[in-house]
């Protein structure tokens, strides 16, 4: 397999490609970036199956061809609400398997309409193969799977329980924070009574996990609110949540109001966020009712009765090197990890269905593909993580 790696020098695409250039059903990667210096430096620093391109992907005619001879195009270049669909059709039309990691909710369903035009191709999409989303729709997808019906899904993670890449760091206004002011000003879109609706972010929501207290919630745009109806047809409610960190505080909700009103530019915003979760402790309580790191949860019917499932990585695993390990995984390793591992699945064929799809689609087994996250989240860390029973707890409320 080629790969075309676009952004493939940025601080979440970095662990993607480690981990990449070591998969024997991969026989080439191009790192592709808009500052050819920043592609070599990291392309030297990896195996002979890597070479790097200057790439400006607002040149049409220069993404067209620099697609040639590509089995799968790679995207992490941001914003994918500016750049996510038209690198997507691009690769559709240049017959390339297509894999991202995009966490922005506005692109999203017209991505996913992309896919007559990726099943007439022959190609294979995935959008949104990261952290959140990704291992929250998977998880999500194995929570459901226990229940005879579904009416309610919400994806969510803690704010706080990963720390910011080194490379991002470096940025003066990293990816990861513009993001998120992007995702909590403004008005978002959720699926809720059975309809797509704009709503205000960072309003609470409660969430009755199973086996645990009742914990509060705050909207947040992101992609899994809008791809699950697009599967699941009887769902009344679709909401992407996060806990933790400063998310919740009065001071957070008046920095999105002043940039809601124009006080504040989304830049200096993002850097007083990134000063926020900088503050926030790293330490992590373990009790059995700490809040989730990561989690998909699903409420509906089982045997008749009302029912849900909790789905997350577990803060009590059996081994406990494994769970001091976490604390060495960041968001790099955490969402460029996932991303190397759908790219792995291509790669060997395991995903194989033509069209765009989320990670929930049905494409991708949960089990393995978790698993297989699992065991490259231990040579990203080099400490042993442990297999899917040790680290994926399934919590259910008829038990």
């Amino acid at each position: 397999m080629r790969i075309l790696a676009i952004g493939g020098s940025g601080s979440m695409a970095r662990y993607a490609m480690r981990a990449t250039q070591n998969f024997s059903a991969v026989d080439e990667i191009v790192i592709a970036d808009i500052n050819k210096e920043t592609a070599n430096s990291f392309a030297s620093t990896l195996n002979n199956k890597v070479s790097a391109i200057q790439l400006d992907v607002t040149d049409s005619k220069a993404l067209k061809n620099s697609m040639k001879g590509v089995d799968t195009v790679v995207n992490t270049c941001g914003p994918f609400f500016k750049f996510g669909t038209p690198i997507l059709n691009t690769a559709i039309s240049s017959g390339c398997n297509y894999v991202d990691i995009c966490d922005d909710w506005e692109p999203t369903l017209d991505m996913l309409n992309l896919d007559s035009a990726a099943k007439s191709a022959g190609i294979s999409a995935t959008i949104g193969l990261g952290a959140s989303p990704g291992l929250t729709n998977l998880m999500a997808l194995i929570a459901i799977r226990e229940l005879d019906s579904v009416s309610k899904v919400f994806t969510g993670w803690d704010a706080g329980g990963t720390s910011i890449d080194e490379t991002a760091k470096k940025q003066s206004v990293n990816a990861a924070m513009m993001h998120a002011v992007e995702q909590i000003t403004g008005k978002v879109k959720i699926y809720q009574d059975s309809t797509y609706k704009m709503v205000k972010p960072l309003k609470s929501i409660d969430v009755n996990y199973p086996g645990l207290t009742t914990f509060t919630g705050n909207i947040i745009g992101h992609p899994e609110a809008l791809t699950f109806p697009h599967y699941f047809k009887d769902l009344k409610d679709s909401i992407n949540l996060a806990h933790g960190g400063s998310v919740g505080s009065f001071v957070l909700k008046a920095i999105a109001e002043l940039v809601n009103v124009g006080l504040l530019s989304k830049n200096k915003a993002a850097n007083v966020f990134a000063w926020l979760e900088n503050q926030g402790s790293s330490e992590r309580n373990l009790s059995s009712n700490y809040l989730p790191v990561i989690y998909g949860y699903a409420n509906g019917l089982k045997n008749g009765d009302s029912a849900s499932v909790g789905v997350c990585l577990s803060n009590e695993q059996k081994n406990s090197a494994s769970t001091n390990n976490y604390d060495a995984i960041g968001m790099g390793e955490i969402t460029g990890i996932p991303l190397a591992c759908g790219i792995k699945m291509l790669a060997e064929g395991k995903i194989n269905k033509s069209g765009v799809f989320s990670p929930e689609a049905g494409h991708i087994d949960p089990h393995d593909f978790i698993t297989d996250v699992l065991d490259e989240l231990s040579k990203a860390i080099n400490k042993p993580l442990g297999n899917f029973e040790e680290n994926i707890r399934i919590n259910r409320s008829w038990e």
